[in-house]
């Protein structure tokens, strides 16, 4: 049989794409219980690579459409990981400034993904609760 984990399929924008990641079937897990399908979700197929674009794009859907954010104002969120990179990028998308306020011991690598599509970047001490910002 033929495996396909990526279908192509035309989207009319990459919002569209959270969430609508495979859902694979594993066979030889369930193999000693027969009467069990157990199936894997690929988040990390999501625009962002991470499980976090849902949430934060739910957030984000929620606040616009009761009007707590607006294009003239700013989501700021205290993030040092995914979510972050998911703010970053759906606010790109949508056309929506996004801040991120992030500890300064975060790595180079975190920084530079969450910013790809151009989010303001603050850094704070890491020693301070939840994420040092």
């Amino acid at each position: 049989m033929k495996h396909r984990l990526f279908r192509s399929r035309r989207l009319g924008s990459i919002i569209e794409a959270v969430g609508n990641t495979p859902l694979i079937r594993l066979e030889r897990v369930a193999r000693s219980a027969p009467s069990v399908e157990v199936y894997v979700k690929l988040e990390f197929a999501n625009p962002g690579g991470s499980v976090k674009d849902r949430p934060a794009l739910r957030m984000i859907q929620d606040a616009v459409r009761d009007g707590r954010l607006t294009k003239d104002k700013i989501l700021i969120d205290s993030t040092s990981g995914n979510t972050g990179v998911a703010y970053s990028w759906i606010g790109a998308a949508l056309g929506y400034r996004v801040q991120l306020v992030m500890p300064s011991n975060v790595t180079k690598a975190r920084k530079d993904i969450t910013q790809a599509p151009r989010p303001e970047i603050t850094t704070g001490d890491p020693m301070k609760e939840p994420t040092g910002a």
